[in-house]
């Protein structure tokens, strides 16, 4: 079944809900229903197998877990000898039943429906006498993965999870990243690795704290497989919401993932994978969410731990949590003398360029860029995301730098790589296609520096875009139009983004206009600073102070002095401004013409009006 005809095929389920159940919770039965046929599916070619291998091991009291495993071909297996068909037959019995099926499974899955509190929503069911119905619509449908691949089966998920969220006025963006996202960030991870991940038999390990239904690390490893169909990814993940970690854990489970190694609870203040490091890791923390809730068990790890911990270099503000999510990735990264790690992380634009000179935002950048963590930067087109249209960023960040990219920084505007949708999304009005992808992957694996040129028409129309790398000509343009270049890959040494902010003084001054001098102290006989005047110049880490100084402030206040005490240094990297082109305004001869233009047809139609 098509995937889209698959979701509405569920959706319809909500028809029988309706009046019993508010929309915004028709998710609590219909994700835990698709969950649960997807594993009653996956489970039947050997039902019989596994009831037989219970009987037998049963006889001679040994523990069947192990064996039942076996016989089932999976991770996990069902002792019941119901499954969801059978339990039609006994419409009068199908609570108890149903119930009793559950705990049937092994204690993985078990879980998964306490996740869910499905047992709520059974009695419930049962109460409304629906219970019967909403099996019956789940027991025709074929969920094998035979029929319904373990990536189509993703993509019903966070379909259905959005469409839910929608209901309830929820941020679907909290729960899953859209595909071509993914993809592109796995093309970035793994780009500059071939030669590694093309061995047979190469086992490598990946991580997402922020893990959601799972799709980053899905998209992995069918990126990997693709790539090597020899190669293991061992998936490792963290998740907060029920629901999706529910879903998550059940795809892993069917995938024959070690499910142990996906915790539920708050990265932030639980840290499910204590110790451990990873080779990859992928990652879409919530944009701009507080992390007050959390704060007082953040700041105890920070002030106990320093950079032992997870968050040494320093800790934002208490509005926007996403630099903390990345210093905790940070601490996952495998050590470069057992293999070294890079990372992906969608950000929005405030870790950028958020918070001044030694602020917790400054001091974060400052330990990336000073560490040569940060390999690129690559701006997303707006309208990206299902919840928001803001701009967002995908850093990449590695303790591996190639020779190559060592001691500098890639920015790469992606964001005029895109197509329009043909049916929006939520926020959702852009997409990048396969070409996209691969015009990004390859300015990112290149590590050159590019322009993006623009071919108009005589009338001013666009014809056609061309990558222009440096040292090539640009294309020719036709006759009567232009090529208008812009820069679309710039490498800058990391010391580019770091500046002191030096505290500029003025004298205080009498009635008479003279300069007040201290009297007592290191300050006696010195003129007193006026608060009033004072004010901070931010120059580049690259230039000397004084010869700032001397250029841009004494010329305008002979008598302003640097306070050195107060110099701080600061990192902020603002990518906007990297990639603005001027555009000059047309000639005044041009705006004069056309504006008699539209005066003299305003006043041919008055006087029209007026005959």
């Amino acid at each position: 079944m098509h995937q889209q005809a698959l979701s509405a095929f569920i959706w319809s389920v909500a028809d029988l809900l309706r009046g019993d159940y508010k929309p915004a919770d028709y998710g609590s039965v219909i994700l835990p229903f698709t969950v649960l046929r997807r594993l009653d599916c996956v489970l039947s070619p050997t039902k019989a197998d596994v009831l037989a291998e219970l009987d037998l091991r049963s006889k001679v009291g040994l523990n069947p877990d192990a064996f039942l495993k076996r016989k089932a071909r999976q991770t996990f297996f069902n002792a019941s000898p119901m499954d969801l068909q059978k339990l039609l037959g006994d419409p009068d019995n199908i609570a108890a039943n149903l119930l009793s099926y559950i705990q049937g499974f092994s204690a993985e899955v078990r879980d998964i429906f306490e996740k869910f509190e499905f047992h709520n929503q059974i009695e419930k069911l049962a109460r409304a006498k629906l219970l019967f119905l909403v099996a019956e619509k789940f027991a025709g449908i074929d969920l094998h993965p035979d029929k319904v691949s373990n990536s189509q089966m993703g993509l019903v998920f966070e379909e259905l999870i959005r469409k839910f969220a929608e209901a309830s006025n929820e941020t679907a963006g909290d729960h899953f990243t859209p595909r071509e996202v993914i993809r592109l960030m796995v093309n970035l991870l793994f780009v500059e690795d071939d030669d590694v991940l093309f061995k047979p038999g190469v086992v490598r390990t990946i991580y997402d704290p922020t893990a959601g239904t799972g799709g980053m690390l899905s998209v992995a490893e069918e990126h990997l497989k693709d790539l090597n169909p020899g190669a293991r990814l061992t998936m490792s993940g963290q998740e907060l919401n029920p629901e999706s970690y529910a879903i998550c854990k059940a795809d892993m489970l069917i995938k024959g993932q070690d499910v142990s190694k996906i915790a539920f609870g708050n990265t932030l203040s639980e840290d499910g994978h204590t110790g451990k490091t990873f080779d990859y890791m992928l990652a879409n923390p919530p944009f701009g969410v507080e992390w007050k809730k959390v704060e007082k068990e953040v700041r105890k790890e920070h002030e106990r731990d320093g950079f032992n911990g997870r968050f040494g270099p320093g800790l934002p503000r208490v509005s926007d949590g996403s630099l903390l999510f990345l210093m905790h990735m940070l601490s996952k990264m495998r050590p470069e003398t057992e293999g070294s790690c890079r990372f992906g992380i969608v950000l929005n634009g405030s870790p950028l360029f958020t918070g001044g000179a030694g602020s917790g935002e400054s001091e974060i950048r400052r330990y990336l860029l000073k560490n040569d963590l940060v390999e690129a930067i690559i701006a997303l087109p707006t309208d990206m995301f299902f919840n928001t249209g803001i701009a967002t960023y995908v850093w990449i960040v590695s303790n591996r730098k190639p020779a190559t990219r060592k001691s500098r920084v890639q920015l790469i505007d992606g964001s005029g790589f895109w197509k329009k949708m043909r049916k929006s999304l939520g926020s959702k009005r852009k997409e990048l296609g396969e070409e996209h992808i691969r015009q990004i992957t390859q300015l990112f694996g290149r590590a050159e520096e590019a322009e993006i040129a623009t071919v108009l028409g005589a009338d001013g129309k666009e014809i056609g875009r061309e990558i222009v790398w440096a040292g090539e000509k640009s294309p020719e343009p036709p006759e009567g139009g232009r090529v208008k270049l812009a820069p679309l890959s710039r490498l800058f040494p990391n010391s580019a983004f770091g500046y002191r902010t030096i505290t500029v003084e003025r004298p205080l001054l009498d009635a008479a206009g003279k300069p007040v001098l201290g009297e007592r102290g290191k300050n006696k006989g010195k003129p007193q600073p006026d608060s009033a005047l004072r004010h901070t110049e931010n120059v580049p880490l690259d230039e000397d102070i004084h010869t700032y100084f001397e250029r841009e402030v004494l010329p305008h206040a002979s008598d302003a002095w640097i306070d050195e005490n107060k110099t701080r240094v600061g990192y902020e990297i603002p990518f906007n401004r990297q990639f603005y082109v001027f555009e000059p305004p047309r000639p005044l001869e041009e705006i004069d013409a056309d504006l008699k233009l539209v005066t003299d047809r305003i006043t041919a139609m008055i006087e029209e009006l007026a005959a």
